[in-house]
């Protein structure tokens, strides 16, 4: 099979689309404009018409497309500044530059060999590059078949159908990890409220997400973050009425990469923390650079928020103040962002079994439905979303605060925050698993039912922002 036939039909056929077709490519485009912002550099294999790379405003568009007469059609109808269309060949061309995302178009069905085509793209990737497969679904080629004798879809040339696994498995030899894989697109037409229903809703359900016309998959390139050497860390120490673990805390948290700065954020406490904070400081001795300030507002995410923005290091760190979760864990979660197993790293307290009085058996219940949702939301497992260590890149930080700030003030936790905008960046999300200790001194800062109910409204927050997006 010569898979330059496919584009060479694509070309031919391009002056006759169908209604259908064209709500087809549509429903495409809103996904991927999902997932990639605008002002990312982008790279896509086999865009044809180029229609991809315009709706996308890339800040610096490259299509590579492989028949002459697409080239031509590419160049003539997209004008957009900043993208360019050349000829190439996935399977020989090299591409010194890097992208941000690069976009495999319906393309890797017509591939005679899909794994050299995958290893060809390492060289344009950075390692937050972020790869977009889409390819038809083989569970609907006896419908587009039919559909073909029928006359209701264009002839095309014969083409290889893949299933998911096979993709992910040719990914996984091409030294990529799949970071979501599913399908989209129950009902590839465009009818008005009929097909915004069942591709928004209806495909997303555990049921029904198997039957999709087209697999969606994101992956990424499996390299180590690009870190400075030695590579500094931030500490951030939420510590509301928590005077009895202040020197704890400063004995027991452990020097990450080169150097680690500690920034204790005082949130409004009702007892002596200021005090203890002031004084522990001052006797302090150790090999941490330690600072300390109060929060200028309320809530642990105000205090996280305050606390990054202080922070200096290249990896930022969240150790709750009552270190249940114990810092003697932290140098698991740096390993596994340093050497890029993990880009953001989420502690879990439900693996281990937890000291008796850690936590209360409704709460125990409540942190595993959070978990679940939170899965299905992100489409990543999550063991446990509520879990206060959490580690991530200080540039992936940055790129997620310009993610969410379309969300508002919506979570004064922090955890969903931080969970939705990694989500957002399609980053790999990997839990560290610790063990729960019982509280050494005070109570806990959360209502139980209040905050219930605060996070059933944050998980409904989610599944229309992320997973039942338009």
């Amino acid at each position: 099979m010569d898979y330059r036939k496919h584009f060479d039909w694509v070309a031919e056929n391009d002056g006759k689309p169908r209604r259908r077709q064209r709500g087809f490519h549509a429903q495409i485009l809103r996904l991927l404009r999902h997932h990639i912002r605008p002002g990312a550099k982008v790279l896509e294999w086999g865009a044809g018409r180029g229609g991809l790379l315009k709706g996308l405003e890339p800040s610096r568009g490259l299509g590579l497309d492989i028949s002459p007469r697409m080239l031509e059609q590419a160049r003539e109808r997209n004008v957009s500044e900043g993208v360019e269309f050349r000829q190439g060949d996935i399977q020989v061309d090299t591409i010194e530059e890097k992208f941000d995302a690069i976009v495999l178009d319906y393309l890797s069905g017509y591939l005679p060999d899909i794994q050299k085509a995958f290893e060809n793209l390492q060289s344009a990737c950075h390692p937050r590059t972020r790869i977009y497969i889409t390819s038809l679904n083989y569970l609907w080629k006896p419908v587009f078949v039919l559909a073909q004798r029928m006359g209701l879809v264009l002839r095309q040339p014969a083409s290889n159908w893949l299933s998911t696994a096979d993709l992910v498995n040719l990914l996984e030899l091409a030294g990529f990890e799949v970071v979501q894989e599913r399908t989209e697109q129950i009902f590839p037409f465009r009818v008005p409220l009929l097909d915004g229903f069942l591709n928004r809703f209806l495909v997303k359900l555990p049921l029904f997400r198997h039957f999709g016309v087209s697999l969606f998959i994101v992956a990424r390139p499996v390299m180590k973050p690009e870190l400075k050497s030695p590579c500094s860390c931030s500490v951030i120490l939420p510590a509301r009425n928590e005077s009895g673990h202040i020197k704890a805390a400063l004995e027991r948290i452990p020097v990450l990469g080169g150097k680690t700065e500690l920034i204790i954020v005082e949130g409004n406490s009702t007892d002596d923390t200021w005090e203890v904070i002031e004084r522990e400081v001052a006797a302090y001795q150790g090999p941490l650079e330690v600072r300390y300030f109060k929060q200028p507002g309320k809530g642990k995410w105000d205090a996280v928020y305050a606390g990054f923005a202080e922070a200096k290091g290249d990896v930022l760190v969240i150790q709750d103040g009552d270190l249940t979760a114990p810092p003697e864990d932290l140098p698991k979660f740096y390993a596994a962002l340093a050497s890029g197993r993990a880009e953001f790293v989420n502690g879990s307290r439900l693996v281990y079994p937890m000291e008796s009085q850690a936590m209360k058996l409704l709460n125990f219940f409540g942190n595993k439905f959070f978990a679940m949702a939170l899965s299905f939301v992100v489409d990543q497992p999550i063991k446990d979303s509520l879990c206060g260590t959490k580690m991530i890149l200080r540039e992936d930080y940055q790129r997620l605060l310009k993610r969410i700030e379309e969300f508002g003030a919506f979570d004064p936790y922090g955890d969903f925050n931080l969970i939705f905008g990694s989500s957002l960046l399609d980053l790999a999300i990997r839990d560290v698993p610790v063990r729960y200790k019982d509280r050494a001194y005070g109570d806990t800062n959360i209502s139980r039912f209040s905050g219930a109910a605060l996070l059933m409204r944050m998980t409904w927050f989610g599944l229309r922002k992320l997973r039942f997006h338009r």
